[in-house]
C-alpha cells in the first residue's frame, strides 16, 4: 500500500466538473493499493499517517499532527502509484490490486479515518478525477507498506 501524503491549505476533486470532494487545511492523499494489502496493513497506514507530524509549530518546526491543527483529508484513489515502468515505456500495472478488492479497502480506509478525523472528503472510486490542490512547503511525504510493515514486505 502506498500512501502519497501532501500537507495542503487546499485541495478540490472534480469528477464531470463537479467537486466532489474539498478540504482547507490537511492531507490530500493518493491511495495505492496493491494485490497483496490487508485491512491490517491499512490499519498500520492510517496510524502511522495520522500521526504523522509534519505541520509548523510556533517556531516553524514540524511538530504538530493532523489533530493537532484541526485538520481535514482528501482520499484519492491512484492505482497508478503502482506502475512498474522497469521495461519498455509503458506501464505495467501487475502490483495493483484487483478493481473489486481494492475499491473495498479504499472504503474501508475512507470509513476508518472518519472514525479519528473529523471532516474526510473522498474522490470517487475508478473515476476520471480532476485533483487540485495548493501544497503547502511544498511538503510532501511518501509512505510505503513495505517500509513501515515488520519484517519488511507485506507479503
Amino acid at each position: 500500500m502506498k500512501f502519497v501524503i501532501q500537507v495542503v491549505s487546499q485541495a478540490d476533486v472534480e469528477v464531470e466538473k463537479k467537486s466532489v470532494g474539498k478540504i482547507d487545511k490537511g492531507f490530500l492523499v493518493l491511495i495505492g493499493i496493491g494485490k497483496n494489502d490487508t485491512k491490517e496493513i491499512a490499519d498500520k497506514m492510517i496510524d502511522k499517517m495520522i500521526r504523522l507530524r509534519i505541520f509548523d509549530d510556533e517556531n516553524g518546526k514540524t511538530n504538530l499532527s493532523l489533530a493537532d491543527v484541526d485538520g481535514s483529508l482528501l482520499l484519492v484513489s491512484q492505482f497508478t502509484l503502482y506502475a512498474n515502468c522497469r521495461k519498455g515505456n509503458r506501464p505495467s500495472f501487475t502490483d495493483a490490486g484487483d478493481p473489486a478488492m481494492s475499491e473495498d479497502l479504499y472504503n474501508y480506509i475512507c470509513d476508518k479515518c472518519s472514525e479519528s478525523v473529523p471532516k474526510v472528503e473522498r474522490g470517487i472510486f475508478g473515476a476520471d478525477m480532476k485533483v487540485s490542490l495548493v501544497n503547502e512547503g511544498p511538503f510532501t511525504i511518501v509512505l510505503d507498506s513495505d517500509e513501515i510493515m515488520p519484517n519488511g514486505k507485506n507479503q
